[in-house]
């Protein structure tokens, strides 16, 4: 005889055609595929590549897909314009120059003037093409509102770099300070590349060693 306490199950009402299950079983929006990560990542390897051969005028959609291996369409599917083209690369070669520059004065020559001027100026030794490139589109910003951003980001990041030196060599680094140093060593910089001349570096050296010690001494570390 059946229990006439416990309650009997009730079958669940047929969900609506075509609406419920499909709130309830909704995929999930997908990642990237691996395989479009590393086409766009090579494209923007190739229009950096070309900023550095050729500067601004090389970085054309058809030179970038030859650079990179990829057909001319891959270029105009991941990249709308060449403006954005550009502005990507310019992004991606801000951010590794800085990190390079951020490695390259990771240790201290000293903390005379003379010492953190040649830890300074030591952000030079790198590819002068490449730099061309950078400070190319850097002027050109100027001109383009587009690429203002990512300008403002290089000056700010040297800042950064600078800061950071004169910190830790126990200089001055308020804003005043890092300004006068970053904009010196930044014209300078830009001498360098489009000069080239045998003994840039060494004038740079000398200037900046003269701005630093018109800081005043370092302060003294520890008791």
């Amino acid at each position: 005889m059946p229990d006439q306490d416990r309650p009997v199950p009730v079958p669940a009402a047929a969900p609506a055609r075509g609406v419920a299950v499909r709130a309830l079983t909704a995929p999930r929006p997908r990642r990237p595929q691996e395989r479009a990560v590393r086409r766009r990542e090579a494209l923007l390897d190739a229009a950096v590549d070309l900023l550095g051969d050729g500067g601004f005028a090389a970085v054309t959609h058809r030179a970038v897909a030859r650079r990179a291996g990829l057909p001319l369409a891959a270029t105009s599917y991941y990249f709308s314009s060449r403006d954005q083209l550009l502005a990507e690369a310019f992004a991606l070669l801000v951010e590794r120059e800085l990190a390079r520059m951020r490695e390259s004065v990771d240790r201290l020559h000293g903390r005379t003037a003379p010492a953190v001027a040649e830890t300074l100026t030591g952000v030079y030794a790198s590819d002068r093409l490449r730099q061309l490139g950078l400070w190319e589109l850097y002027l050109q910003a100027g001109r383009d509102p587009a690429l203002q951003a990512i300008a403002r980001a290089w000056t700010d990041g040297c800042d950064g770099v600078v800061a950071g030196v004169l910190e830790r060599a126990g200089y001055p680094c308020g804003p005043a300070e890092v300004r006068f140093v970053a904009g010196l060593l930044s014209g300078l910089w830009v001498e360098d590349v489009v000069e080239a001349r045998p003994d840039s570096r060494d004038r740079a050296r000398e200037a900046v060693a003269r701005a630093l010690a018109a800081l005043g001494p370092p302060a003294r570390v520890g008791p």
